[in-house]
């Protein structure tokens, strides 16, 4: 008995090598993880918290079946990993916890790895506050050596409501987060990340394509601070204008789709 479990445990370890080994060709040849979506048991949010998505956002909506409860599930998996707390007297409800998460589902939906470890709390402002840690005024920000991420909410709303105008707090924020959350971890979604990062790095700073950049005046000017708020800036465009992206720069468009491995135009 005792030398078949030790059979059965050698035959489970060279199946998880072999299967890594072929995961990682896999990645390498296709440019995207090997699978996504696979969960045991699925978890469902509220019937009221659901409704939130129903009405509110058009990425939900955009989903197929089985799609839209992978998404549940996820955005019920995020509410539960982080700590959301009011700040300045403002009461954390559903509707901001169901958006918050929505927003960053999202931007990771094409990830198999969609949870953050660089940060823990959410900080939610009524509006523009006051950071201590770098003595300005903020809408959002994502700091690490803290493990926060914090908005104010009334941007954070207009980013989501208004969904045509290449503005998103939420998005923002959680690109940076995401960012340097690959910078820290070695899992498939994190490495194709940073090498599209990379990638799209050397595409910026070609001359021609720098040019071109600059003078369409399609990305605002605030893109152009440093690269990390390039990608924020361009993530943002790639969600809420996907098809004028696609026409003014179809090759980093499709270098962002091969960052987080989805299909921006839907």
């Amino acid at each position: 008995m005792e030398k078949l479990l030790l059979g059965f445990v050698a035959l489970f370890f060279v199946g998880m090598f072999l299967f890594k080994a072929y995961e990682k060709v896999y990645v390498a040849v296709y440019k995207k993880p090997l699978y996504i979506h696979f969960y045991p048991f699925l978890k469902r949010l509220k019937r009221s918290q659901r409704n939130i998505l129903k009405s509110e956002s058009v990425f939900y909506n955009k989903l197929t079946r089985k799609e839209k409860k992978y998404f549940e599930h996820r955005v019920v998996n995020f509410i539960a990993e982080y700590e959301f707390v009011g700040k300045s007297g403002l009461v954390v409800n559903d509707r901001m916890k169901v958006h918050i998460a929505a927003t960053s589902t999202m931007l990771t939906f094409g990830m198999k790895n969609y949870l953050y470890d660089v940060f823990e709390h959410i900080l939610i402002y009524p509006d523009e506050y006051y950071s201590i840690t770098t003595e300005q005024y903020h809408k959002g920000e994502f700091n690490p050596s803290v493990k926060v991420i914090a908005f104010s909410w009334k941007d954070f709303q207009q980013g989501f409501s208004i969904q045509n105008d290449n503005h998103n707090l939420g998005l923002h924020e959680f690109a940076h987060a995401l960012n340097f959350q690959a910078m820290k971890s070695y899992n498939t979604s994190m490495n194709l990340f940073s090498d599209m990062f990379d990638e799209i790095m050397q595409y910026i700073h070609h001359v021609p394509n720098a040019k071109r950049l600059i003078e369409s005046n399609y990305f605002r000017i605030y893109a152009y601070t440093n690269k990390y708020e390039f990608l924020a800036v361009v993530l943002e465009h790639f969600f809420e204008s996907p098809d004028q992206f696609r026409r003014e720069f179809p090759e980093l468009y499709h270098k962002v789709e091969l960052m987080i491995n989805f299909k921006g135009s839907r």
